[in-house]
């Protein structure tokens, strides 16, 4: 990360991954352009209205300066809000973008659902997905891209608006004085190379402990949230909370060590000023009057637009430090993204992560006649979530007309309706009110004091466990699916009544279900009674079994498939 050739391809990556459009980023660097340019006119052509006002000539003489520097003034304000505008609309499309790209990588792959063999709490391990923490993987997807974002409005617009005026303002002052010309671009490379340089290299070793340290933090904090009380029957609470704090201290030193250093970098743009300002002075009193030589060599007007046009020059490359050390950020940001790509694509061939998850039997989903019920069996740890949502085309090309009801689905903090309408916005308050006396919840909807305009304070802590996978199966009902894939939908509940709505689930004339759609059901044991059509067995042993029933009797169509290796 450290060589010009590195720090160039890290940039086309960003390029590539933000996927930036090349026009909208010239827009806004025009208007940028634009927007420092007209501060830059105003400062050189109030130095000269001030120097010729002092020669006091006709007042007409002055009007055309005049109008013209509340032009520069009411334009510069104005092509400042355009570039703010504009080059925001390409960061924030650009991290859409990125992030959208990063969610579909990890959509098509296990990383997220890895853990290491054998570990089932946070106690021995769990936590990790694969090699990369929720934690971590919470810090990439989030601060991450923004960081990758914000190169945009940092980096790439401010360096080449910098680089642009830098140019124009020399070129300016080359006509006055050559020489003032040369001290202008080396107080110039001082401010907007050397400083930057100088910024870069004093965040690079801080920024990567900071963010190492923030994604521990992170990682540790979320264990302690989501495992507090299985932690604390371990007797590793404590220790779990002493490590999040520890990791939480180092990265708020190595903040501070990064401003300190940051700091000195910051005092070399005040010191070119001065002395470029210097400078011009000195060269325009050598050259103004009978000391410089010839008398009138440089005229009033001359000498004030040498020694002011310079101040505002540094206007352009005062934001370089400060995009050195975005840009340092983004790299590292960029970085931990390539790997977790990696990790997202770790099979050789390049073929996509997710085909090492197909279930042969997955395939036979779109064969199955409309309005079947098929139930799928098996211990706990045998594959059965697996199996249902690689039908659901989770770990692969995401299949239409297929709703997944996961057994940790999310019950939103707003009105019971709204919740329903997660599957499908367009649910009237009938229909909510329907499907939710259909899955058994009439007397708690009675009971509401809005009804289904009730809203759920907390989420799913407004409502019992059993409550909850109701209201999540009644979102399953209302959903526009044909498909409807279940992962225990009866978990919870009673066993009578988990027992009697898994029979009406599995039973295509009970009513619960509209006859035409299919029905796949993940759970541990079916109930005597049931009606279902098809019955998959998940093995310990990684085989799969399908028995397909005719008037509840299995038929001789049995089939053993073996799952493949992940």
């Amino acid at each position: 990360m450290d060589g010009g050739a590195s720090v160039r391809d890290d940039v086309r990556r960003m390029w590539a991954l933000l996927e930036l459009s090349r026009w909208r980023v010239m827009v806004a660097i025009g208007w940028g352009v634009l927007a420092l340019g007209s501060g830059l006119g105003l400062a050189a052509l109030a130095a000269w209205l001030i120097a010729r006002a002092w020669q006091m000539p006709p007042v007409l003489d002055l009007s055309i300066a005049v109008v013209t520097v509340r032009a520069l003034g009411i334009s510069r304000g104005l092509a400042r809000y355009l570039e703010r505008l504009a080059t925001h609309d390409v960061a924030l499309r650009a991290m859409a973008t990125a992030r959208t790209t990063v969610y579909r990588r990890l959509a098509g792959s296990d990383l997220w659902l890895r853990r290491p063999a054998g570990s089932r709490s946070p106690v021995d391990g769990a936590g990790r997905a694969g090699p990369v923490r929720r934690g971590d993987l919470l810090v990439r997807i989030g601060s991450d891209i923004d960081d990758l974002g914000a190169v945009v409005v940092r980096v790439f617009v401010p360096v080449a608006v910098a680089a642009v005026l830098s140019a124009v303002v020399i070129g300016v002052l080359a006509t006055i004085s050559v020489a003032a010309a040369a001290i202008l671009a080396g107080a110039l490379a001082l401010s907007g190379m050397v400083a930057p340089w100088l910024s870069a290299q004093a965040a690079r070793e801080a920024e990567r402990a900071v963010r190492a340290d923030r994604a521990e933090f992170t990682a540790q904090a979320l264990t302690v949230l989501d495992h507090a009380a299985e932690l604390r029957v371990a007797g590793r609470l404590d220790s779990a909370l002493d490590t999040a704090a520890a990791a939480a201290r180092r990265a708020v030193a190595a903040e501070d060590r990064a401003a300190a250093r940051s700091a000195w970098s910051a005092a070399a743009t005040p010191l070119a000023i001065g002395a470029s300002v210097l400078g011009a002075l000195l060269i325009g009193i050598t050259r103004y009057g009978p000391s410089g030589g010839a008398p009138g060599a440089m005229t009033p007007m001359a000498l004030t637009v040498l020694v002011l046009l310079p101040l505002s020059a540094f206007e352009a490359v005062g934001p370089l430090p400060a995009a050195a050390q975005s840009l340092t950020t983004a790299r590292a940001a960029l970085h931990r993204l390539i790997r977790l790509d990696g990790d997202a694509r770790p099979d050789d061939a390049g073929e996509h992560a997710a085909t090492a998850f197909e279930h042969p039997l997955s395939q036979q989903l779109p064969e199955i006649p409309a309005g079947r019920r098929i139930a799928v069996v098996g211990p706990s740890g045998a594959g059965k979530t697996t199996l249902l949502m690689t039908w659901a085309g989770l770990f692969g090309t995401p299949r239409t007309g297929v709703t997944f009801f996961a057994e940790d689905a999310h019950l939103f903090g707003t009105s019971v309706l709204e919740n329903l309408r997660v599957p499908r916005g367009d649910v009237t308050e009938e229909e909510a009110e329907t499907a939710l006396r259909t899955v058994g919840l009439g007397d708690w909807l009675n009971s509401l004091p809005k009804g289904v305009h009730t809203d759920l304070i907390g989420g799913a802590a407004a409502v019992s466990g059993g409550q909850r996978r109701r209201i999540l199966l009644a979102r399953a009902l209302v959903s526009p699916a044909q498909v409807l894939l279940l992962d225990e939908p009866t978990e919870h509940l009673e066993a009578e009544a988990g027992a009697d709505l898994l029979r009406a689930l599995l039973d295509a004339g009970s009513g619960l279900v509209a006859p035409d759609r299919t029905v796949v059901v993940v759970t541990h044991q079916l109930p005597p009674g049931n009606r279902a059509d098809v019955i998959v067995r998940v093995e310990a042993s990684d085989q799969v079994t399908a028995d397909f029933v005719t008037g509840g009797v299995p038929t001789s169509a049995h089939r053993e498939i073996p799952l493949p290796t992940r």
